[in-house]
């Protein structure tokens, strides 16, 4: 088994990174001696990876700083790098590799101060392995301080440092930094293939992986959540009956506020689990004493804290409001195929009766405006609105038409 396993359906992809990794080897040697970069090299310092969610490509970036990081014998009789079970490959994948560090946010951006530690670590020499590798998750995140921060580490990197960033699109990413990167895009698994996964290598049900992988259209991480999770199949189920609910005013303000609370909710669930932990350790971290007083000068601390919780519950609630929409936007798409008489595969056969129903009381026209007040929604999360207006807006423009 290969790091490269892992990449559902993106086997040009995998080659272009495999055969980066070999001449990786020619580069390093090169570095070392202060010699030129060896002409036609396809390795090179700085990689953004680009494709919708769940195309893998967080995964695809583990797998490369993994293949770099390879100390498999058989490279040296010629083999592929990315064993996937030397120290090196595994260390890298499982997050405990001393030379590479994966940085993913669960706020809504990543602001200068955490840039710059970055930038720090990428001037260091590597402690074990052959690359400083740096991935980074959710660049599209970068706030453009940040990204002007970056930019200048990315301009002129260390000599054995590697940089992965990762992000939806080109577009997300600053074009300063863009350009001085070598790009990758990452298509949608196919839904056999995700269905396989599911069935080969979580040992769920194949009836269950084919109807959650056809649901979610080939993203791989909602699939899983899908096949196993009750409550993910349960709230699914309540989303895709909200086409139904907005025949009169009262049942479009009424679905809106149930979809903002279970989103709510959700965000919620992950804080308990999460923040209380999180402050327990840092008050013990901070030396407080019994009966919960803490030391004088740490209240900055804690409320910086308690102001980092608040911005990841709010990103909670919104990804989870996002899930939402992207289920009712899968929902319209089906509809609007039935309408047109298309050939493709329905998402969504399992409310097959709802999807006819819409489709018989409604028009190709009305539906593409229902597709286009769905995506007005989400732009208008993505711009702070609040959650509420915002879903009552589409609710009401669905029920427009």
């Amino acid at each position: 088994m290969s790091v490269g396993d892992d990449l559902v359906g993106q086997d040009r992809v995998q080659e272009q990174l495999v055969a980066a990794a070999q001449d990786a080897d020619a580069l390093g040697t090169a570095v070392s001696a202060g010699e030129r970069v060896p002409p036609g090299s396809r390795m090179t310092h700085a990689w953004l990876f680009t494709g919708p969610p769940g195309s893998g490509r967080s995964t695809a970036a583990r797998a490369f700083a993994a293949a770099l990081q390879c100390t498999s014998p058989d490279r040296a009789l010629g083999g592929a790098p990315g064993c996937g079970f030397c120290d090196g490959c595994h260390t890298s994948l499982v997050g405990t590799h001393a030379d590479v560090e994966v940085v993913r946010t669960d706020l809504l951006s990543i602001g200068v101060k955490e840039t710059r530690e970055l930038v720090r670590r990428a001037q260091l020499s590597p402690a074990v392995g052959r690359w400083q590798v740096i991935i980074l998750e959710d660049a599209d995140r970068l706030t453009e301080g940040a990204g002007n921060v970056l930019l200048k580490a990315v301009e002129e990197p260390a000599p054995r440092t590697v940089w992965l960033l990762c992000a939806p699109s080109l577009e997300d990413v600053l074009p300063t930094i863009r350009s001085r990167c070598r790009h990758l895009t990452l298509r949608t698994p196919p839904v056999d293939a995700v269905a396989d996964v599911l069935i080969r290598r979580d040992g769920i049900d194949p009836e269950r992986a084919a109807s959650a992988a056809r649901a979610t259209q080939g993203h791989i991480g909602r699939a899983r959540r899908l096949a196993t999770d009750e409550k993910a199949r349960a709230r699914r189920a309540a989303v895709l009956k909200l086409p139904l609910r907005v025949d009169d005013i009262g049942g479009c303000l009424k679905a809106a506020q149930e979809l903002v609370d279970t989103a709510a909710d959700d965000a919620k669930q992950v804080s308990e689990e999460v923040d209380v932990k999180e402050t327990e350790d840092m008050k013990a971290a901070l030396g407080a004493v019994a009966g919960g007083r803490m030391p004088r000068g740490t209240a900055g601390v804690m409320k910086e804290l308690e102001d980092k919780q608040k911005r990841r519950k709010t990103r909670t609630q919104r990804d989870s409001l996002d899930l939402a929409l992207t289920d009712l936007t899968g929902f319209y798409r089906d509809v609007l195929a039935l309408q047109l008489g298309s050939q493709i595969a329905l998402s969504n056969v399992d409310v097959r009766d709802a999807l006819d129903r819409i489709a018989r009381s409604s028009t190709p026209e009305r539906t593409l405006r229902r597709i286009e007040a769905v995506i007005a929604c989400r732009r208008a999360l993505d711009r702070n609105v609040a959650p509420l207006l915002a879903v009552e807006a589409m609710t009401m423009a669905l029920r427009a038409g």
